[in-house]
């Protein structure tokens, strides 16, 4: 890479290392282990992936609420890493205390806090980024966080993976190989944050006038106004909450589809350890690429490459498809999540950072309530999970032709400045 990263950026880059550990255990061990509790409690496949869904949708949902109005008070000086610490506190402490239940209401119901902490988590996050780069410099730091979060979670992952396949030959149990797992997870998340912790300073922000509460209400508001008259990041949030909410669902979703299916748990697993595998390289290409010709135009391929395997999971009964869906989705995940949270980042005032991400956040991971009660409602309905998740092809569908007219209109603004 030509860019040379400093020392914050990279601070920043590794909390993307440490949390995307918790993303894949939520999108492997997770749903397995509640398919292993669901079944013993009696509940069927078709209702497993189900509630599944419907977990996934409170989390997001619960996010969606909190993301905006806490980011409009993370903007007021010194604000924005105390809020993220909290978060960060609920999601390892949730990521602890899963290990420990053998009930799979009361693992819902732990892991919904653990997602929740995690994801509000990332909007202050991702709204650090103005305040550890330049703008010019953000596509490639938020694709390196992106790719080395993928080859990192790997070390937690293949370390979590061994205990559970192989803690039965060394005498422990199930739970005991989660409770293991899941602490590793944990600890991995935390210790990764602390350098940023340490060193994180917010550049931008906006002085406390009066009551914080009411102030930032009244900011959020201001700040709904101003997006309604900034046509160029309206309509990019628009087809963002499409686009990338049938990204999320696919994520949220592939293991329990998978389990659904009667496919093999180990393969399952061995699967979506490759996704993270192929992620991370491909990242790294598709940065390059997006210098050379525009960051917009690889978004852009990488939503028909998702629109594709939307339609392409409509006809997968076997392990083998599964192992080329997942490498389909490591070719273009971190790309599409890397590129827009830049690409948003670019088009945003940075002193409101805090806000316009809680915004983007209801957009991306509050929007995949959509999606995951699509699946849901329509597998439950028709009873046949492959047109349930076939059906978020739509969702590529609606978010493409918005995205073009955004960058449409953003090129459009800015030949007139």
């Amino acid at each position: 890479m030509k860019l040379k990263m400093t020392s914050l950026e990279k601070k920043w880059v590794l909390y993307d290392v440490g949390n995307s550990a918790f993303t894949m255990m939520v999108s492997t061990i997770f749903p397995i282990y509640f398919n292993y509790l669901a079944g013993n409690a009696g509940v069927s496949n078709s209702d497993y992936l189900a509630f599944w869904g419907y977990a996934a949708s409170i989390c997001t949902f619960l996010v969606a609420i909190l993301g905006p109005t806490l980011g409009s008070i993370a903007d007021m000086k010194s604000f924005k890493k105390k809020i993220f610490t909290v978060f960060l506190i609920v999601g390892v402490a949730g990521c602890i205390i899963l290990g420990f239940l053998s009930s799979w209401i009361w693992f819902l119901g732990v892991f919904i806090l653990a997602k929740t902490g995690y994801s509000a988590s990332l909007v202050f996050y991702d709204a650090m980024l103005t305040d550890v780069t330049e703008p010019e410099r953000m596509d490639t730091v938020s694709s390196q966080g992106y790719a080395w979060g993928y080859i990192g979670s790997c070390i937690p992952f293949i370390a979590s993976l061994v205990i559970v396949l192989c803690g039965d030959k060394i005498g422990l149990s199930m739970q005991a190989s989660m409770v293991i797992a899941f602490i590793i997870t944990a600890i991995w998340w935390l210790l990764s944050a602390v350098p940023l912790l340490i060193s994180f300073e917010q550049k931008h922000y906006v002085e406390i006038k009066g009551n914080v509460v009411k102030t930032s209400f009244v900011r959020l508001g201001h700040t709904f106004q101003e997006i309604w008259r900034e046509k160029h990041i309206f309509l990019f949030m628009v087809a963002f909450f499409f686009y990338i909410d049938g990204v999320y669902t696919i994520i949220d979703m592939a293991t329990a589809y998978g389990q659904a299916l009667g496919l093999d748990s180990t393969g399952l697993l061995l699967a979506l350890l490759v996704t993270q595998l192929v992620a991370f390289p491909s990242v790294l290409v598709l940065n390059v690429i997006a210098e050379k010709i525009k960051p917009t135009v690889v978004i852009t391929i990488c939503i028909l490459g998702y629109l594709f395997i939307s339609i392409f999971a409509y006809g997968l009964n076997t392990q083998l498809e599964f192992w080329i869906l997942a490498v389909l989705v490591g070719m273009f995940q971190g790309t599409i999540q890397a590129l827009s949270r830049s690409y948003f980042g670019k088009i945003i005032p940075a002193e409101k950072s805090g806000e316009y991400f809680g915004l983007y956040d209801i957009c991306g991971k509050g929007a995949a309530i959509l999606g995951t009660v699509l699946v849901s409602v329509i597998t439950q309905v028709t009873g046949k999970m492959n047109v349930g998740v076939s059906a978020i092809s739509v969702l590529f569908i609606i978010g493409l032709i918005c995205f073009r007219k955004a960058v449409k209109l953003n090129e459009e603004r800015q030949s007139n400045e």
